[in-house]
């Protein structure tokens, strides 16, 4: 006959069950709410692939690029909606860039800087910088901080189109490769950037059109 009691106590503040099993000796397994809960969150867990890596490295110069062209709203002399405009894109691509950086940094990852160039690559003692889908070219770079006025405004949503577009091709990617995309923190960012960006680009088109007139 096979007798089971199991008995809670308190040690320090922690539920402890005590189980044993009586078969003709005993046992007795630990169960702490700790290790119920680690073992949820294990259960809940995806496996993160060298796609999710390259997806989240990426995008970190890509973000930083599109924040270094919306802080220059206010002093390259923006509309009104230009710059209100600006001033959301900075700030949640900022907050977002964390996000990534901390991911990759949490799994060892190595974590980029936030550099508007495109991701540094050290290749034979030289440095190169590659710029990811969407990006502006420097000599783009270089006409958009010339600009002032409608002329930035102008510039500024002809641009963030096309690096917007970039930055869904590269979730578009990410979703195509088999087993990517899995992880809870990159499956729900793709998403948002693809959603984000997609609502974007039509307020963006919008703003292109009201502009046609000057």
């Amino acid at each position: 006959m096979i007798l089971t009691k199991i008995r809670l106590v308190t040690l320090s503040g922690l539920t402890v069950g005590l189980v044993s099993v009586g078969t003709g000796a005993s046992a007795q397994v630990q169960v702490t709410q700790a290790g119920i809960e680690q073992a949820r969150k294990d259960s809940v867990r995806r496996p993160y692939t060298a796609a999710d890596i390259e997806f989240m490295s990426g995008m970190i110069s890509h973000h930083a690029q599109a924040v270094q062209m919306a802080k220059w709203a206010e002093s390259h002399n923006a509309s009104k909606a230009v710059t209100i405009f600006c001033g959301r894109v900075a700030t949640a691509q900022t907050a977002e860039i964390g996000l990534m950086q901390q991911w990759l940094a949490e799994r060892r990852q190595p974590v980029p800087d936030a550099d508007p160039r495109g991701m540094k690559m050290d290749m034979g003692g030289t440095t190169h910088f590659m710029a990811m889908p969407g990006m502006l070219t420097d000599e783009q770079m270089k006409q958009l901080d010339a600009s002032r006025g409608i002329e930035f405004d102008r510039l500024f949503l002809t641009f963030m189109v096309q690096h917007h577009r970039g930055a869904i091709q590269m979730v578009d990617k990410l979703f195509g490769t088999p087993g990517a995309g899995q992880d809870e923190i990159v499956f729900k960012f793709a998403n948002d950037v693809q959603v984000d960006q997609s609502t974007e680009i039509d307020r963006m088109m919008q703003m292109l059109e009201a502009l046609s007139g000057f």
